[in-house]
């Protein structure tokens, strides 16, 4: 994907992309499910605009991060690529 960060920035998607796009199929459950969403509407061709958006450092509490989460982020991320290597995409339901 032609983008800087695929788990940042504010995220609207296009009604159609949604009406595509299998949301009872979506694996991901944390961060990556961000990856996910943005990997398919890349894949089944739509456009995709980043608007970056610029966090400060976190001054208080602690991350939401669990290993689980790094694990599906780092593992569920290559394993889409790889089986998206074999699958066709296509915009029509």
């Amino acid at each position: 994907m032609k983008i800087r960060d695929a788990t940042a920035g504010f995220k609207c998607y296009r009604k159609e992309v949604l009406e595509t796009i299998d949301l009872d199929k979506i694996r991901f459950k944390g961060y990556a499910f961000q990856i996910e969403m943005k990997f398919l509407t890349w894949k089944l061709g739509f456009h995709i605009v980043e608007v970056p958006i610029i966090f400060t450092e976190r001054r208080e509490g602690t991350s939401k991060m669990s290993g689980k989460i790094v694990y599906e982020a780092i593992w569920g991320v290559i394993k889409m690529k790889v089986s998206s290597w074999f699958k066709k995409y296509s915009k029509i339901k």
